[in-house]
């Protein structure tokens, strides 16, 4: 601020000091110190005014409304407070400047008391003190307390004041009664002024109406009305809401005419519109001309940059804005940091975070939410656990960023054990981390975890979303409760591709192959488009049902109808389809003739065709080809040992475990689980570590020994060691899911379903037992395998003995 040159008041008021008594002008002694004080105080210099304020012999009204005003013009409301207290004569000057000082500073409440005060005074409100108050009104959004100064206004007929309208106008407006202010804005006829018509574009603008603030500013220039630095930021703001970019180069185009070309306020909200417009080359031309560095500027470009994928262009104007020598705030540094999401940028990032800690800024907690995003999401999980916990604060998006972090990265029983120390320290989740929560809990397949989050889900209140429905139909498809999937599904209000895929994968999974397809057909009709993963659903779903026919019938559509290259994934559905066919020859044609090369997960489909049909000499060729694409991986070793074994090519099977050995490979053991009362119960292959052991066996040898009076013949083939066939059969009953069924049928309820997972493929004899298993014992049982769900019911298999 310039400040005024006050030495002629200040020689003057000497002067008039030195005169003697009888020498002393007409003029009140005091008028030239009074016009120093108002000088002063609105030059900032409310401490020389306060001295000669006390120096003075006789204080008027003037004086005292002077020193009141410039205290809190200032912001320094206790010293205004003061002394208006002191004052002898509280006129309503001094009431209005009060009443102004604590409104401008975020004090409407007492901004509000202090105006009742007033009225109990009996004082007449001003034009000013009456816009004070709607200002403060405004900043607190306090509709109850407009709408009684608003009566008032009516009371004290101010409601035909341009001034006072403007101000009724604009509190309406942030208080989301847009109607109100249109409709008082209507009835001013001809007194409208350009600070009234930018108080109703801005209205409109700040209430996501950007058409209606587009209009009003065209009919403004109609009117022939003249515009100011705050009429161009809400129209501009319109613009960039609307994406009208034509339009916002011609309001660009009045900017120039207007004069207001080189307004830092105005040229940032034009760097602000072209970019959310799309127009990154003109925002980035208009910042380079800006005569003023604005940080705001710079950050709506970047923020721009970031939301388009440019992550990059970001991180360089970052660069640029610290090399300058820029004002950096608290809120440039969560929008580059936002960058590194698209880059990837990890040492640069540390640099970032480094130079937040030196610039003071870590413990603002927009910053700190952040750096726990930008870590979680690429994968640096222990760095955003480490910034979350040095964190002074957090609230929920703090705990969002690291939920989903954990749940993305596959971290999925710790984003569970967050959640959980998120509920303890009573922050209730949003939707997103309700989404992430119902995937770990898909992936886990935790059911009963899953069923509680989604029941205080419904009780919290919280509207639903996409993304949660979406997560709420995949959970409940991957534990294997269709029917439950199916009525999230048909509740939702919304759908998307998403949405169809995940209940098209889900019947796929559960053994419902054809029932997927009929859901594919009721997709296509309702005009959502399939995807990459809709035609991997399909795939699996014929797959697992034998659908030879519908499954070329799908693959030849992918490229030919929707434009989709067939991936890794398709083609391995489809050599897996063939195998399961007996198509060994044609699956090997497909793979000859595949566009792309390749992938471990193409053989690996082909061996496990290979070990169904026992094709020796293309099983050798798929595991040499997955020794070396995956060197450490147990299971082409252990399928291929089990091919020799299931044809007694016992030397062979030896030499091929011999080779896992001596390059330290090692199998993973199979394992099957299940929740019981809220605990995991676990269990390996001859087990005799649960501490019910002994009552599980007696159970097992007791389900031998009823199965095979019912029929049930154990199959030595899937028994891979040399051995007698007393011996194999007694493995055989104690693989790991047969001891699961034993502790479901010690543990649960009669009726009760059995709920088991298994984080290998079900043996074929396994298979066999369950189903006996589920007759004998009237027990539905739901085996997930890590391939597929199997119901078993009354001695069948949803998966037709077809898995």
């Amino acid at each position: 601020m310039n400040r005024l040159n006050t030495r002629p008041l200040i020689k003057k008021c000497h002067q008039i000091n030195q005169i003697k008594p009888h020498q002393q002008p007409q003029i009140p002694s005091n008028v030239a110190s009074n016009q120093l004080i108002d000088s002063l105080s609105k030059s900032g210099r409310i401490d020389e005014a306060r001295q000669l304020f006390d120096k003075m012999p006789e204080r008027d009204e003037f004086t005292w409304n002077t020193m009141v005003a410039g205290y809190a013009r200032l912001g320094r409301l206790n010293e205004a407070q003061k002394i208006f207290d002191e004052t002898p004569i509280h006129s309503s000057v001094a009431w209005s400047s009060l009443i102004s000082g604590y409104s401008r500073n975020g004090c409407g409440t007492e901004a509000f008391v202090l105006f009742w005060k007033m009225q109990v005074k009996g004082l007449r409100p001003t034009q000013y003190t009456l816009g004070s108050v709607l200002r403060a009104c405004s900043n607190t959004a306090e509709l109850l307390k407009g709408e009684q100064i608003h009566a008032h206004v009516v009371k004290t007929r101010f409601d035909d004041n341009v001034f006072v309208v403007t101000g009724l106008i604009d509190m309406y407006a942030k208080c989301e009664r847009i109607l109100e202010a249109e409709y008082l804005f209507m009835k001013v006829s001809d007194k409208k002024n350009h600070v009234l018509w930018s108080a109703m574009v801005t209205g409109y603008s700040q209430n996501g109406d950007g058409l209606r603030a587009i209009e009003c500013f065209r009919d403004m220039r109609g009117e022939d009305v003249g515009t100011n630095q705050f009429t161009f930021p809400s129209v501009l703001t319109a613009c960039a809401a609307m994406s009208a970019h034509v339009f916002g180069r011609q309001v660009h185009c009045c900017i120039i005419q207007s004069g207001f070309g080189v307004n830092v306020f105005v040229n940032s909200a034009l760097v602000d519109m072209y970019a959310k417009c799309g127009d990154l080359h003109g925002a980035k031309r208009l910042l380079e001309d800006m005569e003023v560095d604005d940080v705001v500027a710079w950050n709506s470009l970047i923020v721009s940059y970031v939301r388009q994928g440019y992550g990059d262009e970001a991180v360089s104007l970052f660069k640029k804005m610290h090399s300058r020598g820029m004002k950096i705030d608290n809120f440039t540094y969560p929008s580059v940091l936002n960058s590194f999401s698209f880059t990837a940028d990890v040492r640069n990032a540390k640099h970032i975070h480094c130079l937040i800690v030196k610039s003071g800024f870590e413990d603002y907690i927009i910053i700190g939410n952040a750096l726990v995003d930008m870590y979680a999401k690429g994968g640096c999980l222990s760095s955003a656990f480490r910034v979350f916990h040095s964190m002074p604060e957090c609230d929920v998006v703090s705990w969002t960023s690291l939920i989903t972090g954990y749940a993305h990265h596959g971290s999925h029983v710790e984003a569970l054990n967050l959640f959980c120390n998120m509920r303890t320290a009573n922050i209730h989740p949003d939707q997103f981390i309700i989404a992430s929560i119902f995937s770990s809990s898909a992936e886990l397949t935790i059911l009963a975890f899953g069923r509680q989050v989604h029941g205080n889900f419904i009780k919290s209140g919280l509207g639903s979303s996409l993304s949660v429905d979406n997560s709420l139909v995949t959970m409940y498809a991957k534990c294997g409760c269709l029917e439950e999937a199916h009525q999230v599904f048909d509740l939702m209000l919304l759908r998307n591709v998403v949405s169809w895929t995940a209940l098209i994968v889900g019947y796929a999974q559960n053994g419902k192959g054809r029932e997927s397809l009929l859901l594919y057909d009721r997709m296509i009709v309702s005009g959502t488009r399939p995807d990459y993963v809709t035609f991997v659903g399909l795939l699996f779903a014929c797959s697992h049902a034998g659908l030879l026919k519908d499954g070329f019938r799908f693959f030849e559509s992918m490229d030919n109808v929707y434009g989709i290259s067939p991936g890794a994934e398709h083609y391995a559905c489809m050599i897996d389809l063939l195998g399961r066919s007996g198509k060994i020859s044609e699956a090997k044609d497909l793979l000859n003739k595949m566009t792309i090369k390749p992938d471990a997960t193409l053989w690996k489909a082909l061996l496990a065709a290979c070990r169904m049909h026992g094709d020796i000499e293309l099983a050798e060729m798929a595991a040499k080809n997955l020794f070396k694409l995956e060197p450490e991986n147990a299971m082409p070793y252990v399928l291929l040992s089990n091919i020799y074994s299931s044809s007694s090519k016992w030397d062979d099977a030896a030499r091929i475990r011999s080779l896992m050995k001596s390059k330290g490979v090692t199998k993973e053991p199979g394992c099957s689980w299940m929740e019981v009362n809220g605990k995991m119960q676990s269990f390996m292959a001859e087990d005799r570590n649960h501490p019910r052991m002994e009552e599980i066996y007696s159970k097992v040898e007791e389900i031998m020994i009823k199965i095979k009076k019912a029929g049930y013949v154990p199959d030595t083939n899937y028994s891979l060691h040399d051995m007698d066939k007393e011996a194999k059969e007694r493995g055989l009953a104690y693989h790991s899911e047969k001891l699961a069924v034993a502790y479901g049928l010690l543990s649960l309820p009669s009726g009760a379903p059995i709920r088991i997972f298994k984080n290998l493929r079900v043996c074929g004899d396994c298979h066999t037992a369950i189903k006996f298993v589920s007759s004998v014992f009237q027990r539905r049982i739901i085996l997930r395998d890590a391939n597929c769900f199997h119901h078993f019911n009354e001695g069948l298999c949803s998966c037709g003995d077809y898995w």
